[in-house]
């Protein structure tokens, strides 16, 4: 018997893995964070088992229920939005478990970064463009450290996911200009993807604090930045025909067969 920590996705109660669906559904204890787990993926738990909505406990107390749910031989689900690995507080929580000797497991998630792509069809990546990700958040009540503020990572030019950030879109649309992003950069502000009332805006650097005026983003919204976007593309090499790789060699013509 041991502990999952489960990623369950943005809000969609589809969008979770099907390993951690089934876990859930034998788990014997569901610890859940109720204000961002839908309650339809908890309640998808055993007849008996014990669902616990961990929304006001402590650390201490969460990993007490942990705790005695295996020393009782059980199997605990602790349900995390999102993937656990990013901004879930996992990594505290696994210190405790190795400290008592509990046994666990990590179940990846769909991060709302992703979600968000899918639902504005959107791709972070542009062939000769950008190639890269940065998934980051603005500082707040928990800072971030200096050398990782958004200027300094937008000054890369890559795409960003920036998190935890929607109640001060003008913080965000300043520090993206600092960085020398052009005003035309694409945004997508994607509010509370796969929940109901999910609010996909369009919009680009220079106009994206009017766009959301009067809107309701501060919580569950998360700010795509997409430098790649826009202007005459450049196609990828992985169908082109005329790149030659391992599975599609060169002809006699030297095109890709």
């Amino acid at each position: 018997m041991k502990v999952y920590f489960i990623g369950a996705g943005p809000g969609d109660p589809d969008l979770i893995t099907v390993k951690g669906r089934r876990i859930i559904r034998k788990a014997d204890l569901v610890l859940y964070a109720g204000s961002l787990v839908p309650r339809e993926i908890a309640a998808q738990a055993k007849q008996g088992a014990e669902v616990v909505d961990s929304s006001s406990l402590t650390l201490e107390q969460t990993h007490e229920l942990l705790r005695e749910c295996v020393r009782n031989n059980g199997l605990a689900a602790r349900v995390h939005t999102g993937d656990p690995s990013l901004y879930g507080a996992v990594a505290e929580q696994a210190a405790l478990l190795e400290r008592d000797g509990i046994e666990y497991e990590i179940i990846p998630g769909v991060t709302a970064a992703f979600a968000a792509a899918a639902a504005a069809r959107v791709s972070f990546t542009a062939p000769e463009r950008t190639q890269s990700l940065v998934l980051t958040r603005t500082g707040g009540r928990t800072p971030v450290p200096e050398a990782e503020g958004l200027r300094n990572l937008a000054a890369h030019g890559s795409a960003m996911a920036v998190y935890l950030s929607g109640g001060n879109p003008e913080l965000v649309r300043a520090e993206l200009l600092a960085a020398g992003l052009d005003e035309n950069t694409a945004i997508v502000a994607a509010h509370r993807v796969g929940w109901e009332g999910e609010m996909i805006v369009r919009t680009n650097l220079a106009a994206m604090v009017d766009d959301l005026k009067g809107l309701d983003l501060a919580r569950q919204t998360i700010f795509l930045v997409l430098p790649g976007q826009g202007g005459p593309g450049v196609r990828s090499k992985l169908y082109d025909g005329g790149f030659a790789h391992k599975f599609r060699p060169e002809d006699e013509t030297g095109r890709g067969v």
